[in-house]
């Protein structure tokens, strides 16, 4: 599958290209970004036998989408999209390690799931987050998927994590009806949740809710992670047109200056 590169200016000496690589130098700098991250920034225990690098075996078999800053060459952005020929040479979607998706899976249509998406520190506030998600749209327009699926991570506050004031906080058009309940393999013990949400949702999650995602079901607990993974269910055909004509437009922002590095 060939996609279009996307090139956005963002300041008179930056410019940003976005692609699919299957380069085995460019993804090791992407792990490299995902460990700098999710270990070093966000404490996650990985389980990975390469120092300084995020890496298990989907790595092998997904598609590796990066942002990249043309004026120093490096890295600024990724994504990894599992789609659902991958997944079943794989064995499994990520998110089966997390969850039970039986009823979500029977769902008529193609699935593609992405995960370990991550913005350089330096680059959070700028078009980073625009440029990867016009991609990631393209990507899954061109394959002809109908669903995007995932895991959105959620930190605790400093009492825990706030399960039930987390989903009192989402709408109820973003809550997935029983039929589409996922079963999370491990639940938030009792003793680390609270009621006070100390947190709050991140922003990139809250623009994900935007465009229409449903949170299927109750959350899984990552402990190697320290977070909370709500599965997330997104029917590509229900985006709706003000909503994604607006995110795409190149001169869109996200202000995720203070946002959650990942997703």
């Amino acid at each position: 599958m060939k996609l279009i590169d996307t090139q956005i200016r963002v300041s008179p000496t930056r410019r940003l290209d976005c692609f699919v690589t299957h380069d085995q130098v460019l993804i090791e700098h992407a792990q490299r970004l995902r460990y700098q991250v999710f270990a070093k920034e966000m404490g996650a225990r990985l389980k990975t036998d390469k120092e300084g690098l995020d890496y298990d075996e989907i790595d092998h078999f997904c598609d590796h989408l990066v942002v990249v800053d043309t004026t120093n060459e490096k890295i600024v952005g990724y994504t990894r999209l599992l789609n659902q020929e991958q997944a079943r040479k794989l064995g499994y979607f990520y998110s089966q390690k997390e969850f039970n998706l039986d009823r979500v899976l029977a769902l008529p249509g193609r699935f593609l799931e992405i995960g370990r998406t991550c913005v350089d520190p330096k680059y959070r506030g700028s078009t980073v987050l625009t440029t990867l998600w016009s991609e990631l749209v393209n990507y899954a327009q061109l394959g002809d998927y109908h669903y995007l699926i995932g895991c959105a991570s959620i930190s605790p506050g400093p009492s825990g994590y706030a399960v039930d004031a987390v989903y009192r906080s989402i709408d109820s058009k973003n809550k997935a009806s029983d039929a589409l309940s996922v079963v999370p393999l491990i639940e938030v013990p009792e003793h680390l949740r609270c009621e006070r949400d100390e947190s709050g949702i991140p922003p990139l999650l809250k623009a994900y809710l935007r465009f229409g995602v449903q949170i299927c079901g109750r959350p899984f607990w990552d402990e190697d992670f320290n977070v909370m993974d709500l599965f997330i269910l997104l029917p590509l055909a229900q985006l709706e047109d003000r909503y994604s004509k607006h995110y795409l437009k190149p001169d869109y922002l996200i202000n995720d200056s203070h946002a959650s590095p990942a997703l």
